[in-house]
Protein backbone atom coordinates (compact mmCIF):
# COMPACT_ATOMS: atom_id res chain seq x y z
CA UNK A 1 0.00 0.00 0.00
CA UNK A 2 1.38 3.41 -0.88
CA UNK A 3 1.37 6.22 1.63
CA UNK A 4 -0.17 9.53 0.63
CA UNK A 5 0.99 12.95 1.78
CA UNK A 6 -0.80 16.25 1.97
CA UNK A 7 0.50 17.50 -1.37
CA UNK A 8 -1.99 18.41 -4.12
CA UNK A 9 -3.67 15.75 -6.21
CA UNK A 10 -3.77 15.42 -9.98
CA UNK A 11 -5.35 18.29 -11.93
CA UNK A 12 -8.43 16.25 -12.81
CA UNK A 13 -9.13 15.40 -9.16
CA UNK A 14 -12.71 16.49 -8.32
CA UNK A 15 -12.60 19.71 -6.36
CA UNK A 16 -8.94 20.43 -7.14
CA UNK A 17 -8.25 24.12 -7.63
CA UNK A 18 -6.30 25.71 -10.45
CA UNK A 19 -4.69 24.15 -13.50
CA UNK A 20 -1.82 21.69 -13.67
CA UNK A 21 0.56 24.53 -14.52
CA UNK A 22 -0.59 26.65 -11.60
CA UNK A 23 -0.24 23.79 -9.15
CA UNK A 24 3.19 22.95 -10.49
CA UNK A 25 4.24 26.59 -10.03
CA UNK A 26 2.95 26.53 -6.45
CA UNK A 27 4.86 23.35 -5.65
CA UNK A 28 8.03 24.84 -7.11
CA UNK A 29 7.98 27.50 -4.36
CA UNK A 30 7.81 24.98 -1.48
CA UNK A 31 11.00 23.83 0.21
CA UNK A 32 9.31 20.54 1.12
CA UNK A 33 8.96 19.84 -2.62
CA UNK A 34 12.47 20.89 -3.68
CA UNK A 35 14.60 18.47 -5.71
CA UNK A 36 18.04 17.63 -4.35
CA UNK A 37 20.43 16.85 -7.22
CA UNK A 38 23.09 15.55 -4.81
CA UNK A 39 20.76 12.64 -4.01
CA UNK A 40 19.82 11.87 -7.61
CA UNK A 41 21.71 8.56 -7.54
CA UNK A 42 20.90 7.54 -3.98
CA UNK A 43 19.41 4.29 -5.29
CA UNK A 44 22.90 3.22 -6.35
CA UNK A 45 24.27 3.40 -2.82
CA UNK A 46 24.44 0.53 -0.34
CA UNK A 47 21.59 0.02 2.08
CA UNK A 48 23.75 1.12 5.01
CA UNK A 49 24.81 4.29 3.17
CA UNK A 50 21.20 5.20 2.42
CA UNK A 51 20.19 4.51 6.02
CA UNK A 52 23.07 6.68 7.27
CA UNK A 53 22.03 9.57 5.01
CA UNK A 54 18.42 9.24 6.11
CA UNK A 55 19.41 9.17 9.77
CA UNK A 56 21.45 12.32 9.25
CA UNK A 57 18.45 14.00 7.65
CA UNK A 58 16.22 13.04 10.58
CA UNK A 59 18.77 14.46 13.03
CA UNK A 60 18.12 17.96 11.65
CA UNK A 61 14.44 17.95 12.61
CA UNK A 62 14.72 18.75 16.35
CA UNK A 63 16.69 21.92 15.55
CA UNK A 64 13.93 23.06 13.20
CA UNK A 65 11.40 22.52 15.99
CA UNK A 66 13.65 24.29 18.51
CA UNK A 67 13.71 27.38 16.32
CA UNK A 68 9.95 27.74 16.86
CA UNK A 69 9.72 26.93 20.58
CA UNK A 70 8.60 30.43 21.66
CA UNK A 71 5.71 30.33 19.19
CA UNK A 72 4.85 26.75 20.14
CA UNK A 73 4.83 27.64 23.84
CA UNK A 74 2.51 30.61 23.23
CA UNK A 75 0.11 28.37 21.30
CA UNK A 76 0.16 25.77 24.09
CA UNK A 77 -0.59 28.35 26.79
CA UNK A 78 -3.53 29.64 24.77
CA UNK A 79 -4.77 26.07 24.21
CA UNK A 80 -4.52 25.18 27.91
CA UNK A 81 -6.44 28.31 28.85
CA UNK A 82 -9.31 27.32 26.56
CA UNK A 83 -9.29 23.68 27.67
CA UNK A 84 -9.38 24.75 31.32
CA UNK A 85 -12.71 26.38 30.46
CA UNK A 86 -14.03 23.12 29.03
CA UNK A 87 -12.86 23.51 25.45
CA UNK A 88 -11.61 20.76 23.20
CA UNK A 89 -8.39 20.28 21.23
CA UNK A 90 -9.20 19.42 17.61
CA UNK A 91 -6.65 18.44 14.97
CA UNK A 92 -7.54 18.72 11.27
CA UNK A 93 -5.44 17.57 8.35
CA UNK A 94 -5.29 15.44 5.22
CA UNK A 95 -3.17 12.42 4.35
CA UNK A 96 -0.12 11.94 6.54
CA UNK A 97 -0.79 15.16 8.45
CA UNK A 98 -4.34 14.06 9.26
CA UNK A 99 -3.16 10.63 10.37
CA UNK A 100 -0.63 12.17 12.74
CA UNK A 101 -3.38 14.29 14.28
CA UNK A 102 -5.65 11.27 14.74
CA UNK A 103 -2.75 9.33 16.27
CA UNK A 104 -1.95 12.03 18.81
CA UNK A 105 -5.62 12.45 19.74
CA UNK A 106 -6.12 8.70 20.17
CA UNK A 107 -3.24 8.47 22.65
CA UNK A 108 -4.67 11.06 25.05
CA UNK A 109 -7.41 8.94 26.73
CA UNK A 110 -5.09 6.13 27.90
CA UNK A 111 -2.26 8.53 28.79
CA UNK A 112 -4.17 11.34 30.49
CA UNK A 113 -7.58 9.79 31.20
CA UNK A 114 -9.26 12.35 28.95
CA UNK A 115 -12.69 11.77 27.48
CA UNK A 116 -12.35 10.73 23.81
CA UNK A 117 -14.33 13.85 22.92
CA UNK A 118 -11.79 16.18 24.57
CA UNK A 119 -9.01 15.68 22.03
CA UNK A 120 -10.27 14.91 18.53
CA UNK A 121 -8.51 14.13 15.27
CA UNK A 122 -10.23 14.98 11.98
CA UNK A 123 -8.84 13.61 8.72
CA UNK A 124 -10.09 14.66 5.30
CA UNK A 125 -12.29 11.88 3.98
CA UNK A 126 -13.22 10.48 7.38
CA UNK A 127 -11.95 7.43 9.31
CA UNK A 128 -11.46 5.32 6.17
CA UNK A 129 -8.80 7.82 5.04
CA UNK A 130 -6.56 6.56 7.85
CA UNK A 131 -5.67 3.55 5.70
CA UNK A 132 -6.91 4.40 2.19
CA UNK A 133 -6.51 7.61 0.21
CA UNK A 134 -9.81 9.42 -0.37
CA UNK A 135 -9.44 11.23 -3.67
CA UNK A 136 -10.15 14.96 -3.61
CA UNK A 137 -10.96 15.12 0.11
CA UNK A 138 -7.95 17.31 0.91
CA UNK A 139 -9.00 19.85 -1.73
CA UNK A 140 -12.25 20.87 -0.01
CA UNK A 141 -12.48 23.72 2.47
CA UNK A 142 -16.21 23.04 2.66
CA UNK A 143 -15.61 19.49 3.86
CA UNK A 144 -13.48 20.80 6.73
CA UNK A 145 -16.19 23.26 7.74
CA UNK A 146 -18.81 20.50 7.67
CA UNK A 147 -16.63 18.21 9.80
CA UNK A 148 -16.22 20.96 12.40
CA UNK A 149 -19.92 21.79 12.33
CA UNK A 150 -20.65 18.13 13.08
CA UNK A 151 -18.63 18.56 16.29
CA UNK A 152 -20.68 21.63 17.27
CA UNK A 153 -17.60 23.83 17.53
CA UNK A 154 -17.53 26.43 20.34
CA UNK A 155 -15.42 29.50 21.08
CA UNK A 156 -13.64 27.56 23.85
CA UNK A 157 -12.29 24.99 21.39
CA UNK A 158 -8.85 24.98 19.77
CA UNK A 159 -8.44 23.86 16.16
CA UNK A 160 -4.99 22.89 14.87
CA UNK A 161 -4.73 22.78 11.09
CA UNK A 162 -1.87 20.49 10.00
CA UNK A 163 -0.27 20.58 6.55
CA UNK A 164 3.33 20.07 5.54
CA UNK A 165 2.91 22.20 2.44
CA UNK A 166 0.88 24.82 4.30
CA UNK A 167 -1.47 25.10 1.33
CA UNK A 168 -3.83 22.12 1.81
CA UNK A 169 -7.40 23.46 1.43
CA UNK A 170 -8.86 21.10 4.05
CA UNK A 171 -6.45 22.31 6.76
CA UNK A 172 -6.81 25.96 5.76
CA UNK A 173 -10.59 25.63 5.58
CA UNK A 174 -10.69 24.14 9.09
CA UNK A 175 -8.68 27.03 10.50
CA UNK A 176 -10.66 29.69 8.65
CA UNK A 177 -14.01 28.23 9.71
CA UNK A 178 -12.90 27.78 13.33
CA UNK A 179 -11.57 31.32 13.54
CA UNK A 180 -14.85 32.68 12.19
CA UNK A 181 -16.61 30.82 15.02
CA UNK A 182 -14.34 32.43 17.63
CA UNK A 183 -12.30 29.28 18.34
CA UNK A 184 -8.56 29.44 18.93
CA UNK A 185 -6.64 28.49 15.79
CA UNK A 186 -3.15 27.07 15.23
CA UNK A 187 -1.63 26.44 11.81
CA UNK A 188 1.21 23.89 11.71
CA UNK A 189 3.18 23.75 8.47
CA UNK A 190 6.71 22.98 7.29
CA UNK A 191 7.13 25.83 4.80
CA UNK A 192 7.75 29.52 5.47
CA UNK A 193 5.15 32.15 4.56
CA UNK A 194 2.41 29.53 4.29
CA UNK A 195 -1.27 30.26 3.73
CA UNK A 196 -2.11 28.01 6.68
CA UNK A 197 0.02 29.94 9.16
CA UNK A 198 -1.36 33.22 7.82
CA UNK A 199 -4.93 32.02 8.36
CA UNK A 200 -4.33 31.03 12.01
CA UNK A 201 -3.86 33.12 15.14
CA UNK A 202 -0.81 31.04 15.97
CA UNK A 203 1.23 30.14 12.89
CA UNK A 204 3.83 27.46 13.58
CA UNK A 205 6.14 27.10 10.59
CA UNK A 206 8.71 24.39 11.28
CA UNK A 207 10.86 24.52 8.16
CA UNK A 208 12.52 21.14 7.70
CA UNK A 209 13.79 21.67 4.15
CA UNK A 210 13.77 19.38 1.11
CA UNK A 211 13.06 15.71 1.70
CA UNK A 212 15.31 12.72 1.01
CA UNK A 213 12.70 11.60 -1.52
CA UNK A 214 11.42 14.64 -3.37
CA UNK A 215 8.06 15.71 -1.96
CA UNK A 216 7.71 12.78 0.47
CA UNK A 217 6.53 14.84 3.42
CA UNK A 218 5.88 11.79 5.57
CA UNK A 219 9.63 11.92 6.24
CA UNK A 220 11.22 14.99 7.90
CA UNK A 221 8.05 17.08 7.74
CA UNK A 222 6.02 14.25 9.24
CA UNK A 223 8.56 13.76 12.01
CA UNK A 224 8.49 17.48 12.81
CA UNK A 225 4.70 17.49 12.89
CA UNK A 226 4.64 14.54 15.28
CA UNK A 227 7.13 16.25 17.59
CA UNK A 228 5.07 19.44 17.69
CA UNK A 229 1.76 17.62 18.17
CA UNK A 230 3.34 15.63 21.03
CA UNK A 231 4.34 18.96 22.59
CA UNK A 232 0.93 20.55 22.15
CA UNK A 233 -0.98 17.69 23.77
CA UNK A 234 1.58 16.73 26.42
CA UNK A 235 2.45 20.21 27.68
CA UNK A 236 -1.20 21.24 27.59
CA UNK A 237 -2.05 18.26 29.80
CA UNK A 238 0.80 19.16 32.18
CA UNK A 239 -0.63 22.69 32.42
CA UNK A 240 -4.07 21.18 33.15
CA UNK A 241 -2.73 19.15 36.08
CA UNK A 242 -2.79 15.79 34.35
CA UNK A 243 0.67 15.00 35.69
CA UNK A 244 2.50 15.21 39.02
CA UNK A 245 6.07 16.06 38.19
CA UNK A 246 6.85 13.75 35.29
CA UNK A 247 4.43 11.06 36.45
CA UNK A 248 1.27 10.23 34.50
CA UNK A 249 -1.03 10.38 37.49
CA UNK A 250 -4.17 10.45 35.32
CA UNK A 251 -3.22 7.29 33.45
CA UNK A 252 -6.21 5.06 32.70
CA UNK A 253 -5.52 1.51 33.90
CA UNK A 254 -7.35 -0.28 31.11
CA UNK A 255 -5.11 -3.36 30.85
CA UNK A 256 -2.65 -5.38 32.92
CA UNK A 257 0.39 -3.35 31.84
CA UNK A 258 -1.30 -0.08 32.78
CA UNK A 259 -2.52 -1.50 36.08
CA UNK A 260 1.07 -2.42 36.93
CA UNK A 261 2.20 1.04 35.79
CA UNK A 262 -0.44 2.63 38.04
CA UNK A 263 1.00 0.92 41.09
CA UNK A 264 4.52 1.88 40.05
CA UNK A 265 3.48 5.53 39.68
CA UNK A 266 1.90 5.59 43.15
CA UNK A 267 5.06 4.00 44.53
CA UNK A 268 7.32 6.58 42.86
CA UNK A 269 5.16 9.47 44.07
CA UNK A 270 4.76 8.28 47.65
CA UNK A 271 7.39 5.70 48.53
CA UNK A 272 4.61 3.75 50.24
CA UNK A 273 4.55 0.00 50.80
CA UNK A 274 2.71 -2.31 48.43
CA UNK A 275 0.07 -2.88 51.11
CA UNK A 276 -0.56 0.85 51.52
CA UNK A 277 -0.69 1.33 47.75
CA UNK A 278 -3.25 -1.43 47.27
CA UNK A 279 -5.38 -0.02 50.10
CA UNK A 280 -5.26 3.50 48.63
CA UNK A 281 -6.18 2.30 45.14
CA UNK A 282 -9.03 0.26 46.57
CA UNK A 283 -10.30 3.34 48.43
CA UNK A 284 -10.23 5.44 45.25
CA UNK A 285 -11.61 2.98 42.68
CA UNK A 286 -8.17 2.66 41.12
CA UNK A 287 -7.66 6.37 40.47
CA UNK A 288 -3.91 6.97 40.68
CA UNK A 289 -4.04 10.70 41.46
CA UNK A 290 -6.59 10.16 44.22
CA UNK A 291 -4.59 7.29 45.68
CA UNK A 292 -1.47 9.46 45.88
CA UNK A 293 -3.46 12.16 47.69
CA UNK A 294 -4.86 9.57 50.11
CA UNK A 295 -1.33 8.48 51.03
CA UNK A 296 0.50 11.81 51.02
CA UNK A 297 -2.38 13.83 52.43
CA UNK A 298 -3.49 11.15 54.87
CA UNK A 299 -7.13 11.58 53.90
CA UNK A 300 -9.84 9.11 52.93
CA UNK A 301 -11.04 8.43 49.41
CA UNK A 302 -14.07 10.76 49.35
CA UNK A 303 -12.02 13.61 50.84
CA UNK A 304 -9.35 13.10 48.20
CA UNK A 305 -11.97 13.25 45.45
CA UNK A 306 -13.44 16.45 46.90
CA UNK A 307 -10.08 18.16 47.25
CA UNK A 308 -9.12 17.31 43.69
CA UNK A 309 -12.43 18.64 42.40
CA UNK A 310 -11.92 21.87 44.32
CA UNK A 311 -8.39 22.20 42.89
CA UNK A 312 -9.54 21.52 39.29
CA UNK A 313 -7.64 18.26 39.27
CA UNK A 314 -4.24 19.70 40.21
CA UNK A 315 -2.63 17.30 42.69
CA UNK A 316 -0.09 19.82 43.99
CA UNK A 317 -2.85 22.29 44.76
CA UNK A 318 -4.89 19.59 46.52
CA UNK A 319 -1.88 18.61 48.62
CA UNK A 320 -1.29 22.26 49.52
CA UNK A 321 -4.91 22.53 50.63
CA UNK A 322 -4.50 19.52 52.93
CA UNK A 323 -1.36 20.97 54.49
CA UNK A 324 -2.93 24.34 55.21
CA UNK A 325 -5.99 22.92 56.97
Amino acid sequence: MTSTTDTPGAPDTPGASGTYGELRAQLATLTTEAFRPELAEIDRLSTEEIARIMNGEDATVPAAVAARLPQIAAAIDATAERMARGGRLIYAGAGTAGRLGVLDASECPPTFNTDPAEVVGLIAGGPSAMVTAVEGAEDSKELAAADLDALKLTADDTVVGISASGRTPYAIGAVEHARAQGALTIGLSCNADSALAAAAEHGLEVVTGPELLTGSTRLKAGTAQKLVLNMISTVTMIRLGKTYGNLMVDVRASNEKLRARSRHIVSLATGASDTAIEAALAATDGEVKNAILVILGQVDGPTAARLLTESDGHLRAALAAVRTT
